[in-house]
């Protein structure tokens, strides 16, 4: 079974709510505060930005997770809480103190998450008020709604949720995820929620996220920007009853190719969703010596900022991708290198053995017009293949930032 909307709450125990509270100045409706629980307290993993110069709801929950337990998370959009010295941290610990509260449990059994503009303090009042009115709100049926309200830059809401077979046993991972701009190198100004009722021991779910937010979240590429405050989070409460997933065990297996299906999904979403962008590009890299060899020039393909150009320009310039893939840092014969250009419309073959072909310059624009495009490259090398996500850079990426916080 596969569930879209409302997939944040279609694992067993969870409950989850968006709500509008006035954080974000320039929208009087827009939803930004979301509130997710579980019945029963959850083992957790998490991963997050590698910036230096970390959120505050990202140093509190790096605590919290030392201690492998929660039981909710509390998110606003539309104010980071980043570069806020001591009083951000007092604002989040504060965030969670009066959500567990509401929740029943300890303070320290709920995660924090922010995103929005950096460098101002939260409106703590408004902040109060919408935690009480997003508990209030909580419910099965309100996946939707909070996956509405982490949104910032976002035109679309991104949410997804499967159920798989465990021995017999139905086990349901959902979630939600937003991110629009500062898209790379290592996730995004994303922020990314994932509930499961399987049951499994917290290094074991901590091993699995790893490996699918190394093919997914990590592949992806807007602008090339990392923000302060990625965040992926991961609960798990057991109330499927399976026995628990157990490293390298069959069940290991499956779990992580769906909890990976999920990531990819909504890694895609997100690369879609760039701002201002008109196309999906995929760069997908076969033949390469090792998977990260693969993964790494896929991924500097699609934050080539003169390949994404390209592709807004409907211009199939495999110059700037064979380029971007000369600089990955990987080693390889360049007389070997083939380079395809596809969409629904067809598929074109530009390079070969390192040099350029002769092809139909409108019927290359056809192709490239599509919204959804792939570059696939051939190295010859080995058996290894990587994907990347990002799109296009077109001329209103540049007018969303210009005054992004105005």
């Amino acid at each position: 079974m596969t569930k879209f909307a409302g997939a944040v709450t279609a694992a067993q125990g969870f409950k989850a709510s968006g709500v509008h509270v006035g954080i974000k100045a320039s929208n009087k409706e827009k939803k930004d505060m979301a509130m997710i629980s579980s019945s029963v307290p959850c083992v957790i993993g998490a991963m997050f930005t590698t910036n230096v110069m970390k959120a505050a709801p990202v140093q509190y929950d790096m605590e919290i997770l030392k201690k492998g337990v929660a039981q909710g998370v509390i998110i606003n959009s539309g104010n980071a809480n980043a570069c806020t010295g001591q009083q951000g941290l007092e604002d989040a610990k504060t965030m969670a103190k009066k959500t567990a509260e509401l929740l029943g449990v300890d303070g320290d059994m709920v995660l924090v998450a922010s995103t929005g503009v950096i460098g101002h303090n939260l409106p703590m009042a408004k902040i109060s008020d919408g935690i009480t009115k997003a508990y209030g709100e909580l419910s099965v049926d309100g996946g939707h709604c909070a996956a509405q309200a982490i949104l910032t830059t976002d035109i679309h809401a991104k949410e997804m949720a499967l159920t798989m077979e465990l021995d017999g046993i139905s086990v349901t991972i959902g979630g939600m995820a937003k991110g629009s701009g500062m898209i790379c190198p290592n996730m995004a100004t994303m922020l990314g929620f994932i509930t499961t009722d399987a049951a499994i021991d917290g290094d074991v779910l901590q091993c699995a996220l790893n490996d699918a937010v190394a093919q997914s979240f990590n592949q992806i590429s807007v602008d090339g920007d990392m923000s302060t405050n990625d965040t992926v989070l991961i609960l798990a409460n057991g109330l499927a009853g399976n026995a628990k997933i157990k490293k390298g065990s069959k069940n290991y297996t499956i779990f992580v190719e769906n909890l990976t299906r999920i990531s990819v999904y909504l890694a895609k979403k997100i690369a879609r969703d760039g701002e201002g962008a008109n196309h999906l590009f995929e760069a997908e890299v076969r033949g390469a010596a090792t998977v990260v060899d693969a993964r790494k020039i896929a991924k500097s393909v699609v934050s080539s900022n003169l390949v994404k150009a390209a592709v807004f320009g409907k211009d199939a310039n495999w110059g700037r991708i064979i380029c971007a893939v000369g600089y990955a840092g990987v080693d390889f014969d360049p007389t070997k290198v083939n380079i395809y250009i596809e969409s629904e419309k067809g598929r074109l073959f530009v390079a070969k053995d390192g040099g350029g072909l002769e092809f139909n310059e409108d019927y290359a624009a056809e192709v490239m017009e599509k919204e959804n495009i792939k570059a696939v490259i051939e190295l010859q090398e080995g058996e290894a293949v990587g994907t990347a996500w990002g799109c296009d850079l077109s001329y209103d990426y540049v007018k969303i930032n210009a005054d992004y916080r105005t």
